[in-house]
């Protein structure tokens, strides 16, 4: 994977700045948004700790990153994984690592709670102990359920799948944790992001998934009428937001939304994807699933504008047209379409 931190997530210099010399364990490091900003850490000068166990993250998203981090694999909630990754100082966290995502929750919640729950808690609790410069928590848009219209953090939450309270949970542990024990923590609240480094599968999110149908010529899926929307936020941009979280004076005690503010028809953005990869099989409509209420979604990144400085800077079309480069490097070399995306495929759709 082309984790170029310069290019694909223009790391500013100030960024650069903050960051040199530091600390920073990023767990959940090899997924699409650890294993970009795991790179953007080291394009830094940082010194990165990754942490994963491989559950939902790839080892091709580390390849780029050899020789470059120190990476520790095994399972937040157990004691000998903690003090593997904090065998030294840490100045930052950053948490990502979860049990992804909701369908995967609906199908298996005590994995879930494991997971987003007691691991989370052990985690808060060493940086508390460690007193870290900051602990940031990579939370979700789907804290605020079906609601509609611009959603700000003060928005009701109306968590309805077992991911989403515990991504809940997981805010309020650093809350606690904030509040009698010192820590200093912000919390990201991710909208839909997508680009290089994430993969299809049957608990993957619909843009990886729709580019593998569409490379072998199958008709995009939508589960639902087409016309839902999502505030679809490309993995740079969600990158930098979580790294401006995290060195921003102003994040300490903060609970931030990361979107585009804008909103795209699942329809739309199939069309996008179908004409991109020069597949002609247009769409298959299909029963919404049965704990997916949401009609429409959309960031009001207000907070994180004036806080941060936080700016997305990628259109989707954009943003589709380097996912979909990273695609063809990836999966298929010189063609699109592989029997190992076939099979991905297949996997997806169930």
């Amino acid at each position: 994977m082309p984790n170029d931190s310069e290019t694909l997530l223009g790391t500013g210099v100030a960024l650069r700045g903050a960051l040199a010399g530091k600390r920073v364990v990023v767990t959940g490091g090899a997924g699409a948004i650890g294993s970009n900003l795991s790179a953007a850490l080291c394009g830094a000068g940082c010194e990165v700790v990754v942490v994963d166990d491989f559950s939902s993250g790839y080892r091709a998203n580390l390849e780029a990153l050899a020789g470059r981090i120190r990476l520790v694999e095994g399972d937040l909630a157990e004691e000998a994984t903690l003090a593997e990754a904090f065998a030294k100082p840490v100045a930052l966290i950053f948490h990502l690592a979860a049990f992804f995502a909701n369908q995967n929750s609906v199908d298996h919640p005590h994995a879930d709670l494991r997971t987003n729950g007691q691991a989370t808690l052990s985690l808060v609790q060493r940086a508390a102990a460690l007193g870290v410069e900051r602990f940031v928590f990579a939370s979700s848009s789907c804290v605020y359920g079906s609601q509609g219209g611009a959603l700000g953090e003060g928005s009701p939450l109306q968590p309805e799948t077992p991911y989403g309270i515990t991504k809940i949970l997981g805010e309020q542990y650093c809350e606690f944790f904030g509040c009698h024990a010192g820590l200093s923590w912000a919390i990201v609240r991710y909208f839909n992001s997508y680009g290089p480094g994430e993969y299809p599968g049957r608990y993957r999110n619909v843009i990886p998934n729709f580019f593998a149908q569409a490379m072998i010529g199958r008709p995009l899926v939508i589960t639902g009428t087409g016309e839902e929307t999502r505030d679809f936020t490309f993995v740079g941009d969600i990158v930098r937001g979580t790294l401006l979280a995290g060195i921003t004076p102003g994040a300490a005690g903060q609970i931030l939304n990361l979107g585009t503010g804008r909103e795209t028809t699942i329809r739309e953005l199939a069309e996008e994807i179908n004409q991109l990869c020069g597949n002609l099989a247009g769409v298959e409509y299909r029963p919404r699933r049965e704990w997916d209420h949401v009609n429409r979604r959309r960031a009001d990144i207000t907070r994180a504008r004036e806080l941060l400085g936080y700016a997305p800077e990628t259109p989707l079309r954009s943003g589709l047209c380097r996912t979909h480069h990273w695609f063809c490097a990836r999966h298929t070399g010189r063609q699109p379409a592989t029997p190992a995306l076939a099979r991905l495929v297949e996997t997806a759709l169930g």
